[in-house]
């Protein structure tokens, strides 16, 4: 199955139109993915230059491979957004006119059973954005943390109500020496200890997955910085936009904007701005660009995107 039958890019057109783009320029788009937003933009601007970066080795082949035909105007890299200036000078790139980032899980590793992803599949419970590397399964994660330390991850990233009670029927399967190994092992532990209505539309282990792979990956540890990076290697009236599909990214996106556009959200009394607050962008989007009836019928995926875009300025 090609690329772009296994995912389809969320919100393409608005984010096409937001980043104002020109022949001649060039673009990161920092959350590669199978390269549906990569694509567009080498398509439609044959004098644009592309750098793709995702952390996901498998991503980046199958992203190369669909991009191939476009020759040098693409170049990948196996890196995590959040080193962004790093790798971008490790190729000699101090400054772009834009940067893309759809922060959403793509298709392929949802629909992908040994991924662990999803629940909808009884598969090794892993997560791990970068698969082939070192760091800590959601498993493994399960079977270090104390009951506090798991809560208070699926009441932070999860924005579960009922951490406290989930995080006490793990580490008491664990105890019994049966430690939450697979998706439909964890899926089913939430829904005893939650319960689950005949109404209810979503599964109660939703909250509890977010949370895990959120925290496996260390999703919104880097955000802010990868966000100041991003901001910090624009050219003047380059762009930058980001799409999210939680609140807790849309939250950090849109402050971070709203203090880099020069807003302060120190205390009124504080006689000195700590919050790091300077006015060197503009917001493009005063509210988030979402999804119309359109695409989330096509995409149900679609329904929870928000796009945020800023304009750097000198």
């Amino acid at each position: 199955m090609r690329p772009e039958e296994i995912h389809t890019s969320v919100l393409l057109e608005e984010t096409m139109a937001s980043l104002d783009l020109a022949d001649g320029e060039t673009v990161v788009d920092a959350t590669l993915g199978l390269g549906g937003h990569s694509f567009a933009i080498l398509e439609r601007f044959a004098g644009v230059r592309v750098i793709g970066i995702d952390r996901d080795s498998q991503a980046i082949g199958l992203a190369s491979e669909r991009l191939s035909r476009f020759g040098d105007r693409f170049t990948a890299l196996h890196a995590d957004y959040a080193d962004i200036r790093r790798v971008l000078s490790g190729i000699g790139v101090s400054e772009v006119d834009a940067v893309l980032a759809d922060l959403g899980v793509s298709s392929m590793q949802f629909d992908s059973p040994e991924r662990g992803f999803s629940f909808r599949f009884d598969a090794p419970l892993d997560m791990r954005m970068n698969a082939g590397s070192q760091e800590e399964t959601a498993a493994e994660l399960l079977e270090r943390l104390s009951e506090e330390e798991i809560a208070d991850i699926i009441y932070r990233y999860g924005e579960e109500r009922k951490s406290r009670k989930i995080a006490r029927w793990i580490v008491a399967k664990r105890e019994w020496g049966e430690a939450v190994r697979t998706t439909g092992e964890l899926a089913a532990l939430v829904e005893k200890a939650l319960g689950r209505g005949k109404q209810d539309r979503i599964h109660p282990a939703t909250r509890t997955f977010q949370a895990l792979r959120i925290a496996v990956n260390h999703e919104l540890e880097s955000l802010e910085r990868f966000i100041d990076e991003s901001i910090d290697l624009l050219k003047p009236d380059g762009r930058f936009a980001v799409i999210t599909f939680h609140s807790l990214e849309d939250r950090i996106v849109k402050h971070r904007f709203q203090t880099r556009a020069g807003r302060c959200s120190c205390p009124p009394r504080l006689p000195v701005c700590t919050c790091g607050a300077r006015k060197d962008v503009e917001l493009v989007t005063k509210r988030p660009v979402v999804a119309g009836e359109e695409e989330t019928g096509v995409n149900p995926r679609a329904r929870s995107a928000k796009l945020r875009v800023c304009r750097r300025i000198s």
